[in-house]
């Protein structure tokens, strides 16, 4: 996944978005992450993901971006778990395949 993709399919937030959010704010949770454009905070799926980003500016202040799956099949694995009753995306959230 490039950082000019979406992490957060339901309110279209980027990994870039998400890492510079993460690099400014320093937060202290990872709740707070909901704060970054509303990330995290649709259907879920994109949680586990945000988790991994939070934990490794937590530890050591540098968030590795090549950790997540590519854009197709990060997209084909949420719609898996959207059909499989994991969470609903909101109205204006990218479609389920």
């Amino acid at each position: 996944m490039d950082l000019d993709e979406e992490l957060c399919l339901c309110f279209h937030v980027t990994k870039r978005k998400v890492v510079n959010w993460l690099r400014i704010e320093k937060p202290r949770r990872q709740s707070q992450l909901s704060e970054c454009y509303g990330a995290g905070t649709g259907c879920g799926w994109c949680r586990p993901f945000l988790r991994i980003l939070f934990e490794q500016a937590c530890t050591d202040g540098h968030v590795q971006v090549d950790d997540l799956p590519n854009k197709e099949e990060y997209a084909k694995q949420r719609s898996q778990y959207v059909r499989e009753g994991g969470g609903t995306p909101p109205p204006g959230a990218t479609p389920v395949d």
